[in-house]
């Protein structure tokens, strides 16, 4: 099985799809759990498959640092290593070296970085990413890029746009080598994604887009540099440009995007597949996502609440225990409540996906997306639900 995507409908930009890959179809528009160093934090595969996932993200330069790339090839690649069996995405670190302020020097060839782990000195060039993503060995691999902050000036935003379209060309001349020199026994086929930068600058995120798009017949596109700092309406405006100028027979991928309602309104503009790390993030600090906007379940007035915590979802956490419990758990720093408040908030963002596919596959999908939204933001963060 190799690589494949087939629109099922469309409701204007909106779409459903199939994204095949060597490990799975992947039906979008899709969230990606974030398994940065081969783990959802405090969730194992089963929990994944229980909640029906369908593909999850690895990150490059987190397991360059550790265990080592090197190691996860000689043990099966991340597949085997993490006993995953789906489609995995590898983020090529580039968000990862570029945020490390202070700890890395740029240049035409790569970046210098120092690793937050021992400070050991290392570098990444466009090449040497693609071999570390070689050796993971997941379905999609990103492309090393210059990623900048979201509110940078044009000058800079325009500067590292056109950086990482040089960068894109020297990952794909490493990529189509390495398919040449170094198969991989009982490996699959990887696909390059490109990635789309060009800050909120609309004419130079299309200038991006359509040399991108020139360069290649891609298997899909990664639109990057975006939830970075900028305001949602400027995130959503430049999705808009976006859309109007990448292939519409080709998966479009929003790296890094995993707010509620930000999904909701990227499906709006073209976006089929999504990943981030909030939905962990924020069950581990508390956080729950539900229907009606986000709680904070360490609150007083959740000390003797019967109720689950979206009575709507279907999550083991909000199908066992009450809010009250969870509470408890939160308070006295017991493990589970972080992994059941993670295991809802992923579970939430899956699901919500899936509502928004079966919309699109109803014809329903505009009524559906509008009634969600006012409905999600009837409420705000701070009040119960």
């Amino acid at each position: 099985m190799s690589f494949d995507f087939t629109l099922e409908t469309t409701c204007g930009s909106a779409r459903a799809a199939q994204f095949t890959t060597p490990h799975g179809v992947v039906h979008s528009p899709a969230f990606m759990a974030v398994g940065t160093l081969a783990t959802v934090k405090a969730l194992d595969p089963d929990d994944l498959h229980a909640m029906d996932a369908q593909m999850i993200l690895s990150n490059a330069y987190h397991l360059h640092l550790r265990p080592g790339d090197e190691l996860v090839r000689e043990l099966g690649g991340l597949h085997e290593f993490m006993q995953w069996s789906g489609p995995i995405l590898t983020d090529s670190g580039g968000f990862q070296v570029f945020s490390l302020a202070g700890l890395r020097e740029i240049d035409e060839d790569g970046v210098d970085f120092r690793s937050h782990i021992d400070g050991s000195k290392r570098r990444f060039t466009p090449e040497s990413v693609m071999r570390i993503e070689r050796n993971l060995g997941a379905d999609v691999i990103m492309q090393f890029d210059h990623v900048i902050p979201g509110q940078s000036e044009a000058g800079v935003a325009r500067d590292a746009s056109e950086r990482s379209l040089r960068w894109l060309a020297r990952c794909r001349t490493a990529f189509e080598q390495l398919n040449v020199d170094d198969p991989i026994p009982g490996r699959s086929e990887q696909a390059l994604f490109p990635i789309v930068q060009g800050g909120i600058h609309a004419g130079l995120r299309r200038e991006a887009a359509a040399a991108i798009r020139d360069m290649g017949d891609w298997k899909g596109f990664g639109i990057g540099g975006l939830s970075v700092g900028e305001a949602k309406e400027d995130m959503y405006r430049i999705l808009s440009d976006v859309d109007a100028v990448l292939p519409a027979n080709r998966p479009r991928y929003l790296m890094g995007v995993g707010f509620p309602e930000d999904l909701v309104e990227s499906v709006r503009r073209g976006v089929d597949l999504f990943d981030c790390v909030a939905p962990t993030r924020m069950g581990r600090n508390g956080a729950v996502f539900t229907r009606v906007g986000r709680l904070n379940i360490k609150r007083a007035e959740f000390r003797t609440d019967r109720r689950p915590l979206d009575p709507e979802c279907v999550c083991t956490a909000c199908t066992r225990f009450t809010r009250a419990y969870i509470r408890h758990l939160f308070l006295a720093d017991e493990i589970l409540g972080l992994r059941l408040l993670s295991l809802h908030n992923v579970h939430f963002l899956v699901l919500l996906m899936r509502e928004a596919r079966n919309a699109l596959l109803a014809g329903t999908f505009d009524a559906w997306s509008a009634a969600w939204l006012q409905r999600y933001h009837s409420r705000t963060a701070t009040t119960s639900v």
